[in-house]
């Protein structure tokens, strides 16, 4: 009967029966039931440490709106004249528990009242199925009755003061079971969450354990219930111990199967499973061994290269030949899951079909087991790569933000128009096993994230022609203000179509923070040194691009010089009037914006729109100043030059004014997208007009993998256990 049968029992006449000591129920009156700071949170000591986390997030949303934290008791019997009890339904008194509530992470939210007069008056119920389905519950109300934003710290959202909040004494709500099974983040290439929050003397990791906990929270209030913490990690990490704490899955990410850091491969030691399969699978056994015997695991399994690359290139006995590609990755599957399923009878798998792995599907050569969960990828853009294949079952990996030299790291970059359409697809073939969002450092595109979680607790709201601007308006009412909502929902939607798009490509891919930044540093590394500028694991330089955009590691020829800078020249040149049109409309709405609401309107919004902005400007006047100075018209190019350099300060006030309170530095972190880099290179090109045979600075030529050095530089010399 748990934690409340004594207490009732108490109340009740000596000798009483136990299965007579819980009081029914009765129906509330008509009037409304009033919380404030002094209605008590009832935790009984059954609940696991994730619930009572959870009703601790509870007590400080109490604070926020009431101005003091409530009483978190364990008895209703301490719980004064109203109470909100929590509790997982099976561990309530039978007279207690709300009908129904029998599928896997369902919750309720109700009011109910006792006789018994050791026991409040009114109690706020808030039950679940099951573990999380009592997390959801205690989030689900706290944002609906106390106005707690999900994405609060994010978004620096804070709910209005009250005195009190009344809540309907007839309330009476259930909520099903999410859509798709399995739901959450892949924290990846966390640059600026590393840069802004590092961990790794405190808490021996590359983010803040206090910023984990954090991230985890906006998981659960988001109705997640599963988290890839970090890009290059170890099982035994302290984060991956305190998701677990939280009440999170534990996942890896297409690059780590069964958890193995393959960033980590040691030196010397030969990475061919054609060759050597017993090193491979004792790292394997020794990942798996990492995990804490408690530890809630979905197994993804897999073989890809180091650094996440295509098998292929590790090991020539597979490289162009997608037959025995795909034959090897079958068997490291199946030999990964007699690995997991030695230790952990039960585990559950999927594996994901991250570029490559896509193909070979298609192709017919990669064999998954029918019990292995098969994930479709997107391409980075939000395009989901089954073809039209998805089947009942399946599930998706999804991008909202990606570090790839062409996507977006800073901003926005996938609307919502998109994300329905994709999402709808899956739900509509039953392929709603599993769903993981890139996030890659959330604050940047804290909207789309609220978007595609939405729909993955709660499928599409609804079909209509402009279901995108619904979300918009919605969006910006809550984060903005009724006042400014339709307009910053249209800036929002003008804003996804104002980018230039690259040439020749179907499905239409616009210009991401990444791509202005990677190209204008690749035309002044091929004026200033003709030197090559993509370096593939395994292979020589090359000025080959990969075609990350299409969702294959094949290659494209970068066109002449000449054409490339005329290209970009012309598309920049024509995007630049909407870039600035939209930046009006942005300053002007800002206006509509709540005194209060506007920092995060200028670090969201208008930080934003002026990356992208002034990216392209950049583009297009570092393109000109090459063109220019190949020309022979060094004071043009010198002009072109000094005026990107503008368009550069443009963009640090904008981070600037996002970086108030406790973002302080948040643009520190950025060695990815790497706007200061590009910069640089603009100052060393001025320099190398005045004097073409001049010293150069060292470094002249930088690869992102500064980025992973800051990233993972808590793991010190640490590398896989291969013994």
């Amino acid at each position: 009967m748990g934690f409340l049968l004594g207490a009732v029992i108490a109340a009740c006449a000596a000798g009483m029966a136990a299965g007579a000591a819980a009081q029914t129920p009765t129906k509330a009156s008509s009037a409304s039931v009033l919380i404030n700071s002094n209605t008590s949170i009832v935790v009984g000591p059954e609940e696991p440490g994730p619930v009572k986390k959870a009703a601790e997030d509870l007590q400080s949303d109490f604070e926020k709106v009431f101005g003091s934290k409530p009483r978190i008791v364990q008895s209703l019997a301490d719980g004064g004249g109203t109470a909100i009890l929590i509790g997982e339904k099976a561990k309530l008194p039978e007279a207690l528990r709300p009908a129904g509530l029998t599928d896997r992470e369902s919750f309720s939210i109700s009011v109910t009242s006792s006789e018994a007069k050791a026991q409040p008056a009114k109690i706020v119920l808030l039950a679940g199925a099951d573990m999380r389905g009592t997390i959801y519950a205690i989030y689900e109300f706290s944002q609906e009755y106390l106005g707690v934003d999900p994405l609060y710290y994010w978004t620096d959202h804070q709910p209005p003061r009250r005195m009190r909040i009344e809540i309907p004494a007839g309330l009476d709500k259930k909520f099903p079971s999410p859509v798709f099974k399995y739901r959450g983040f892949f924290i990846n290439d966390e640059d600026l969450l590393t840069g802004w929050a590092p961990g790794e003397k405190k808490d021996h990791t590359g983010i803040s354990l206090a910023v984990w906990n954090k991230i985890f929270e906006t998981v659960l209030r988001l109705k997640g219930n599963m988290i890839s913490p970090g890009t290059w990690i170890f099982p035994d990490d302290p984060q991956v111990k305190l998701a677990g704490e939280r009440g999170l899955i534990i996942t890896q990410h297409h690059a780590t199967p069964l958890g193995m850091n393959v960033a980590r491969w040691p030196k010397d030691v030969p990475y061919s499973y054609t060759e050597h399969p017993e090193i491979l699978e004792r790292a394997w056994k020794d990942a798996v061994n990492e995990y804490q015997p408690g530890q809630e695991v979905l197994w993804t399994v897999g073989l890809r290269g180091l650094s996440d690359a295509s098998y292929a290139r590790f090991d020539p006995n597979v490289r162009g030949n997608d037959k025995l590609l795909g034959e090897l990755i079958t068997k490291a599957i199946n030999n990964q899951m007699k690995i997991v399923r030695a230790v952990r009878p039960n585990a559950q798998f999927i594996t994901n079909l991250w570029q490559e792995g896509a193909r070979l599907v298609h192709e017919g050569y990669l064999k998954i087991p029918p019990e292995v969960g098969t994930v479709w990828a997107d391409t980075g853009y939000g395009f989901l790569q089954d073809k039209g294949e998805v089947t009942k079952g399946e599930g998706a990996y999804y991008h909202v933000a990606m570090y790839n030299g062409r996507a977006n790291q800073l901003t926005e970059m996938v609307p919502v128009d998109r994300i329905d359409s994709e999402l709808g697809r899956y739900i509509k073939a039953g392929a709603t096993n599993y769903f993981l969002v890139n996030t890659s450092d959330i604050r940047p595109v804290s909207m789309t994230v609220k978007a595609v979680m939405d729909i993955a607790w709660k499928g599409l709201p609804s079909s209509a022609p402009d279901e995108d601007m619904r979300f918009y308006r919605q969006w910006s009412s809550e984060e903005f203000g009724p006042k400014a909502a339709d307009k910053v929902a249209e800036i929002y939607k003008q804003y996804f179509v104002t980018p230039a798009t690259v040439p020749n490509h179907q499905p239409s891919i616009p210009y991401g923070d990444n791509y202005y930044q990677t190209e204008a540093r690749g035309f002044l590394l091929r004026y200033m040194v003709g030197f090559p500028l993509y370096f593939l694991p395994g292979q020589a330089p090359t000025w080959e691009v990969p075609r990350v955009f299409s969702g294959s590691f094949d290659h494209y020829r970068i066109p002449s010089l000449s054409d490339a800078l005329k290209g970009e020249i012309e598309r920049c040149g024509e995007a630049q009037p909407r870039w600035d049109a939209l930046w009006q409309k942005a300053l002007a709405a800002e206006q509509l914006v709540p005194p209060d609401r506007r920092p995060f309107y200028r670090a969201h919004v208008l930080a934003m729109i002026a990356i992208d902005r002034e990216s392209n400007r950049i583009l297009r006047l570092v393109a000109q100043a090459v063109e220019d100075a190949r020309n022979g018209q060094i004071a043009r190019a010198r002009q072109a030059a000094e005026q990107s350099l503008a368009a550069f300060d443009e963009i640090s006030k904008a981070e600037s004014n996002a970086e108030y309170g406790k973002w302080k530095n948040w643009y520190r972190g950025d060695w990815l997208t790497g706007i200061y880099r590009t910069r640089q290179l603009v100052q060393v090109f001025l320099k190398q007009l005045d004097d073409p045979l001049g010293h150069m600075p060292p470094p002249i030529l930088w690869d992102n993998w500064e980025g992973y050095y800051h990233i993972m530089h808590y793991e010190g010399s640490r590398t896989v256990d291969v013994n």
